[in-house]
């Protein structure tokens, strides 16, 4: 079926999707597809768990592969099968999706998936239209294709480990894998670019994805200033080299906890609306920030962030996890989603990051656990037999 020709709520209804990736910056392309309607197949093993699995937080607290929330959040709306595709039966399994399977995403290795007969040649002979998606640190070729990592390698290699911390101290890096987060967002609009492609053409593509250079082009001014002035870009903590005051304060303590406040100060007229609401006199603006902090170090972080939202400052409270999930904007966009769960009850994931008028999207069913729809993919969708589901199974490559 062609996507879109379905229910006006989902955009991509018929799309049929072999999701072969695994941690963050595969599944997520899965996930938003999944979102707006596609039919995706996640395949995994249990003999070799992918990380997302490992990795808190954990429902209940209890770490366990069938537990882990990031897992949850960045595979729900997708069918589960667990294959062992070190062997061959579980190659022809594959074979078999992804002749049925418009797109196929996947996160192996470079050149693995071609060693075992299952690169993007070997899987278009007789289906020329299939679109294959491959993403990875640095692509599919050149003389470090072959590295392997997460994304805070790859926010190493692309810039921004080097950027984030203090002018006098070690570098400390973006939280998490910065790549992970920004290599979707490419790949996403590529591969809906090629669906288009393939519609009016009839052929399929291989889209090479290089995490890194997602990443690099976040820092396309200080790359681009390098190139004509030689600079090399330096850290510089919460500053900005174009606003200011610009960072995050100290406000009074809460509970317990330390609480702080972000402010942007971007136009005169916000500096000028700043001075009044702090009663700032005489203090100039390009070294402000210690009477900002003295200030906002006697006031609770959200009565900082009303006042000053309220004159026009942009300014927010650092939130921590439980603001995030009290957020009356969070709340109101409906952002988190409680999706029906076997095992937990329910599972609370992320919607996703965009709502589209017509075709709003939303998970529709919590992250599969291991194997929890072979025999709907194997016996309903690919029609195999129920004696050759068991033969498979006792062979150990339903694993």
């Amino acid at each position: 079926m062609t996507p879109g020709t379905g229910d006006a709520a989902d955009a991509l209804a018929g799309l049929k999707v072999l999701d072969l990736s695994w941690v963050v910056a595969g599944p997520l392309i899965g996930r938003a597809l999944a979102d707006f309607g596609a039919d995706v197949i996640r395949v995994e093993s249990s003999t070799r768990i992918e990380t997302a699995r490992w990795m808190p937080p954990f429902y209940a607290g209890e770490s366990s592969p069938e537990n882990s929330s990031l897992y949850g959040t960045c595979n729900a709306g997708k069918l589960g099968i667990a294959l062992d595709l070190s062997r061959p039966e579980g190659r022809d399994v594959v074979r078999d999706l992804a002749r049925w399977a418009d797109v196929v995403v996947e996160a192996f290795s470079p050149g693995r998936l071609a060693r075992w007969g299952l690169g993007y040649d070997d899987l278009r002979e007789g289906h020329e239209d299939l679109v294959m998606l491959s993403t990875s640190l640095q692509g599919q070729t050149g003389p470090d294709h072959e590295l392997a990592g997460y994304g805070n390698v790859g926010a190493s290699l692309s810039g921004f480990q080097h950027l984030v911390g203090w002018p006098d101290r070690p570098p400390v890096g973006p939280f998490g894998p910065y790549t992970d987060y920004i290599g979707p967002k490419f790949s996403l609009v590529t591969l809906l670019a090629a669906l288009e492609y393939r519609e009016a053409t009839g052929q399929g593509c291989h889209i090479d994805v290089a995490q890194v250079e997602c990443g690099i082009y976040f820092l396309s001014p200080e790359v681009a200033e390098h190139h004509v002035l030689g600079t090399v870009a330096q850290r510089a903590g919460n500053a900005d080299r174009e606003h200011a005051p610009h960072g995050v304060y100290p406000c009074a303590p809460e509970d317990g906890r330390d609480r702080f406040v972000a402010i942007a100060v971007r136009t005169d007229a916000e500096w000028a609306a700043l001075c009044s609401a702090l009663g700032l006199v005489g203090v100039p603006r390009s070294s402000s920030d210690a009477a900002v902090a003295a200030w906002t170090a006697e006031r609770p972080a959200h009565a900082v962030e009303a006042l000053l939202q309220a004159v026009g400052v942009p300014a927010h409270v650092v939130a921590s996890s439980t603001d995030f999930c009290t957020d009356p904007q969070i709340e109101h966009r409906e952002h988190l989603v409680r999706l029906p769960h076997a095992r937990h009850g329910e599972d609370v994931v992320e919607a996703p990051r965009y709502r589209l008028s017509d075709t709003p999207g939303t998970p529709r069913r919590a992250a599969p656990d291991f194997g929890q729809h072979t025999d709907e993919v194997l016996g309903g969708i690919l029609g195999y037999p129920a004696a050759r589901i068991a033969e498979l199974a006792e062979a150990g490559v339903l694993s």
